[in-house]
């Protein structure tokens, strides 16, 4: 451990965050009774201009009208360069006791986050809220992606911090049309073998902008969260874009249709194996303790108080995750 301690966010289980438009009323109540973590309605890209104001009055309505149980509620509200961004902010908060976070888009700089989190503390005193609003922020931007460090660093009200592939690409200019899945053309090829053969080797063109959002919220306390991956018609693919994900550190996955929201709720999951893994780890070392051994072997491989470290992680991610029965 650092001597530097950033004190951690408030902590949620936020293994699969749906998306839901604001503007499909008849999606609500399912949302509210299916098995995602996170529910967030959008106001912002799934949402015409010309529909804007309509689906802020959903978004309203929905967080006071319908039972969302347990599950944390989130509003993706405009990107602050748009002139709907204010009075969704203003609106809904004011409005809506029911509301968890606030999702910003297009989060390019340390300001974005403290203009939101100064206008969140006014409205937070004027209406005399028990509880604090979360922040996420989606990085979707070369210019966000720049300041990623600064960013995570910059609120204490900032919970999360969520990989947005579809504008990144965008942003930096790639030809990637069905986001969230590998290009073919980020790849190498190898030497010709003695036949004359080459192999081509895929290549991951987001593992930067993962790793380094992973980085980021470590540092600084918060959840990372991938983004969508848009062909929901590829389970497979889901899967392993959200493997990916976690190997790298991070908590979840937004699900872009439901069929994704069990096997993100699988794969941010602990599994069986885990689980034994980890209780097997920690019983061996109260046990090494107590012989005043601080590193031993274990079936061949080095054990140390590392090991009990990450063992404690895995048992409280399943704890918190104990809506569902850890897969084997």
């Amino acid at each position: 451990m650092s001597a530097t301690v950033i004190k951690p966010r408030k902590y949620r289980v936020q293994r699969s965050e749906l998306a839901v438009p604001a503007t499909s009323e008849k999606f609500f109540q399912k949302a509210a009774k299916c098995d995602a973590d996170v529910i967030f309605l959008d106001l912002e890209d799934a949402v015409a201009p010309a529909m804007k104001v309509v689906a802020r009055k959903n978004a309203i309505n929905a967080l006071k009208e319908i039972d969302w149980g347990q599950k944390t509620v989130a509003v993706r509200v405009n990107s602050l360069d748009s002139q709907w961004a204010h009075r969704d902010i203003i609106d809904i908060v004011s409005e809506c006791p029911r509301l968890d976070m606030v999702l910003l888009p297009k989060t390019g700089t340390p300001f974005d986050v403290q203009f939101v989190d100064t206008l969140l503390t006014a409205l937070e005193r004027e209406h005399r809220r028990e509880e604090r609003v979360g922040l996420e922020v989606l990085i979707e931007t070369a210019l966000g992606m720049a300041h990623v460090e600064q960013i995570a660093a910059s609120s204490e009200r900032l919970e999360a911090m969520i990989f947005g592939v579809g504008d990144y690409s965008i942003s930096i200019q790639t030809m990637t049309p069905v986001f969230g899945t590998p290009n073919p053309r980020y790849a190498v090829l190898t030497d010709p073998d003695a036949s004359g053969a080459r192999v081509r080797h895929w290549n991951d063109q987001w593992h930067f902008a993962l790793a380094r959002i992973a980085n980021a919220c470590r540092a600084y306390g918060l959840r990372p969260i991938d983004g969508p991956f848009t062909n929901y018609g590829d389970p497979e693919g889901y899967r392993a874009s959200a493997e990916r994900a976690a190997a790298l550190g991070f908590e979840g996955k937004w699900a872009i249709h439901p069929s994704q929201i069990s096997i993100a709720n699988e794969v941010f999951t602990p599994s069986a194996h885990e689980v034994a893994w980890a209780r097997q780890i920690l019983d061996a070392i109260e046990s090494a303790n107590a012989e005043g051994k601080g590193a031993f072997g274990l079936e061949g491989v080095l054990v140390d108080m590392a090991h009990e470290k990450m063992a404690h992680n895995v048992i409280e991610r399943a704890k918190a995750s104990s809506r569902l029965e850890p897969r084997s």
